[in-house]
């Protein structure tokens, strides 16, 4: 007779993967992942050490001062977008594609001007 685990249950060999961890970490799952999460992280020292480990990134992260860029690199972030490709009539995909604003104003509002 063959037994069939629920797949909702974690085998003893599963674990939470980084990006679970982090939603876990964060309040982002829904009600029964996270259940279902911290059951796994109560019974697995590793995920819980992951937990932990990601617990205090994120605390490190909230409690670290706003953070700095020289003007000259935001000026360069700023042109990324704006970049020929090496050869002319050549398109890399992912190059400067999808951004409209350019990466400078993304990373500008996160960081300020030395």
């Amino acid at each position: 007779m063959t037994r069939f685990r629920d797949p909702r249950q974690f085998s003893p060999t599963d674990h939470l993967a980084s990006e679970a961890v982090a939603a876990y970490v964060d309040g982002e799952l829904r009600m029964n992942a996270y259940l279902r999460a911290a059951r796994h992280v109560s019974e697995c020292a590793s995920c819980a050490a992951e937990v932990e480990a990601q617990q205090q990134a994120r605390v490190a992260l909230q409690r670290s001062p706003e953070m700095s860029m020289p003007s000259s690199l935001l000026g360069l972030l700023h042109q990324i977008p704006h970049c020929t490709s090496p050869e002319p009539g050549r398109s890399e995909p992912g190059i400067g594609s999808g951004l409209r604003h350019g990466l400078g104003s993304v990373v500008g509002s996160r960081f300020r001007r030395r």
